[in-house]
């Protein structure tokens, strides 16, 4: 018993990046079963098909018609249990095989949307990994060409600590996914460094506030108002289509 509580201390220590030091508690035993078990959905998970697409609606404030929708990924365990991405994304990173998750994203919202009856865009959030492998934009166009969909109604998302970790990798290829005709956003603007040099520098055509600035508004904080106004301006004058995310009662979309 006493060695399998090592052994359990030394893979959370491990887990955690390593050099450090870690005493056994039980919570860890719990904590190391759920793992093993997100790692098993994500190993056969594509190949038993417990992965699939949520599309959340991107919908206009005027007329609350729905312009688009945005791809999200979701992972069933074993048992058909659903397994939060907040849990399975950063353990898919960790093991390697976002790469091939988001290969499969792509391909899977382009074709689907492909068969939507309305043009409505659909968007895709991409992984820093798949930027460093160096295959995205000849999967991108892969699964362009084989879903048949117009370039245009796909837009690809890029959060802001992607952007300022690898600028130049992820600028070069941004541009060349552009020259395919594809659409970038900045997702979940205001969550990190908000740093106004990226929005010019990289040319997105949207961009998306993080749902912390809806929140605030509907707590009226001080300002919280203005700082918004500001940044919707500021995405206008830049060109930029600008969406809040995390609407979801009556008041949030009023304010």
């Amino acid at each position: 018993v006493a060695l399998r509580h090592a052994e359990i201390a030394l893979a959370e220590a491990k887990a955690e990046g390593g050099g450090r030091v870690r005493v056994f508690a039980p919570a860890m035993e719990s904590r190391l079963a759920r793992r093993l078990r997100i790692e098993a959905a994500l190993e056969t998970g594509l190949d038993e098909g417990r992965f699939r697409l949520a599309f959340q609606p991107l919908v206009s404030p005027i007329d609350r018609a729905a312009r688009g929708y945005e791809a999200l990924l979701r992972l069933e365990d074993v048992d058909g249990a659903p397994i939060p991405p907040a849990e399975f994304i950063p353990l898919a990173e960790e093991t390697g095989r976002i790469e091939a998750l988001g290969a499969w994203v792509l391909h899977e919202a382009a074709r689907i949307a492909a068969g939507w009856s309305l043009p409505l865009g659909v968007s895709v959030n991409l992984s820093v990994h798949q930027f460093r492998d160096g295959r995205l934009v000849e999967t991108v166009r892969a699964a362009l060409a084989e879903s048949g969909l117009d370039p245009r109604r796909l837009e690809l998302e890029v959060t802001e600590s992607l952007v300022i970790r690898d600028p130049e990798t992820v600028r070069r290829q941004l541009e060349e996914l552009r020259a395919l005709g594809v659409g970038v956003a900045m997702d979940d603007f205001g969550a990190g460094h908000s740093s106004l040099a990226q929005l010019w520098r990289f040319r997105f055509d949207r961009l998306k506030l993080d749902r912390a600035f809806v929140q605030a508004l509907c707590r009226d904080e001080p300002r919280a108002r203005d700082v918004v106004a500001a940044v919707i301006a500021l995405g206008h004058r830049l060109g930029m289509r600008v969406t809040a995310e995390g609407i979801e009662t009556e008041a949030q979309a009023r304010a």
